[in-house]
């Protein structure tokens, strides 16, 4: 089932996503957090940059 589920994902709409994950270091702790965001194709380069 879960293949179906790829599978319409990457022929409609939903290949005009992308899963982006940063990581990003505590300056007080020094530990490190992930931000994960869903965006489109477009703001892939400005996600990283912010």
């Amino acid at each position: 089932m879960a293949k179906k589920v790829v599978a319409t994902l990457q022929k409609g709409a939903g290949k005009n996503f992308t899963k982006v994950i940063k990581m990003a270091k505590d300056e007080k702790t020094g530990s490190y957090s992930f931000k994960e965001e869903i965006v489109t194709n477009d703001t892939v380069k400005d996600f990283f940059k912010s």
